[in-house]
């Protein structure tokens, strides 16, 4: 078990696949942990890897062998949703556990064949659906106890993301993949799995795209997405239980019993990145995490990753999609 000097106890040695905005903020939020070390990174621009390093203080590598050659007990996987695959399976070969961040992949086959190399490996792994750690879906989860959902309403009403590939659906996987994951992955958890879905939208990266989805548990539901705006105008979802109505997002909660009335408060976001990072952390080290503050695992993000993949299909085939 590691240890640094200056530092009380063990650490965990952390490396990173992957180094733009994403993998900045994980970096920030780890640097103030006692627990860890920041160690490597590599990423397919040798100048951006290089200003990471330099920032968060740890080594560059040329490529992910040369990553592994630090002696790393995890690595944080942030790539866009296109470069997901490869470097999964070269770090799990390596035998380190994983933090992937989301979407999964671009496309459901590519999660599928590293969801089954984890499971045949055991590897601890977290993906990063951090929302599920937030103050405000832990106040919606209480609320929701002992009430029937009838109705959800999720939306995620954003601008279109300034990097080159987010418009080709072929390497983002486009707005229902790439954003609406988070919103979708939060009505698993606060109502449950989807039965079916059907979506329509224009062809081409989606300006608009609008889903029904039918619940298991009886429930029905809505999705929409837009990227025409200036930035993020709303993502979250309007729950519609016996008696109350409940709006739920990463940093905002609010409540209703629909007279007219509406409580809304406003939290950190940070919060919840905290948290999700934390959890990870502390799986690394074999410590009891809470439930309801850790993101989830790689086969449980997969049943998200597989109901947005079938949102997104359907939009191109234009008929319903059946989720196993």
């Amino acid at each position: 078990m590691a240890t640094v000097p200056g530092r009380d106890g063990p650490v965990r040695r952390i490396g990173f696949v992957g180094t733009g905005g994403v993998a900045a903020r994980h970096a920030a939020v780890l640097r103030q942990f006692e627990d860890v070390l920041l160690v490597a990174a590599t990423d397919v621009d040798p100048a951006r890897a290089a200003m990471f390093g330099q920032t968060n203080g740890l080594d560059v590598a040329a490529d992910i062998d040369e990553l592994l050659r630090f002696d790393l007990d995890a690595v944080y996987v942030c790539v866009p949703p296109f470069a997901h695959g490869a470097p999964e399976l070269a770090l799990l070969d390596a035998d380190v556990a994983l933090f992937v961040e989301k979407p999964l992949a671009a496309q459901e086959e590519v999660a599928a064949l590293i969801t089954d190399r984890v499971a045949d490996l055991g590897t601890l792994t977290r993906v990063g659906h951090h929302w599920r750690c937030a103050e405000p879906v832990a106040y919606a989860r209480e609320l929701l106890q002992e009430r029937t959902v009838r109705l959800v309403n999720g939306w995620w009403l954003d601008k279109v993301p300034p990097v080159p590939w987010w418009t080709d659906r072929s390497l983002s996987g486009g707005p229902i993949i790439e954003q609406a994951v988070h919103v979708l992955d939060l009505a698993r958890v606060l109502i449950g799995e989807v039965a079916q879905v059907s979506a329509v939208g224009p062809n081409g990266a989606e300006t608009a795209t609008a889903g029904l989805l039918s619940f298991v548990d009886g429930a029905v539901g809505t999705m929409t997405t837009s990227s025409v705006l200036a930035g993020k105008h709303r993502a979250g979802l309007e729950i519609i239980a016996d008696g109350v109505v409940i709006g739920v997002g990463e940093d905002w909660l609010e409540i209703s019993d629909g007279t007219g009335t509406v409580e809304r408060t406003v939290f950190d976001p940070w919060t919840a990145r905290v948290a999700a990072d934390r959890a990870f952390i502390d799986a690394l080290f074999g410590r009891p995490v809470e439930v309801g503050t850790s993101p989830p695992d790689y086969a449980e993000a997969m049943r998200t990753h597989r109901l947005v993949c079938a949102l997104a299909r359907s939009v191109e085939t234009k008929s319903p999609e059946r989720l196993r």
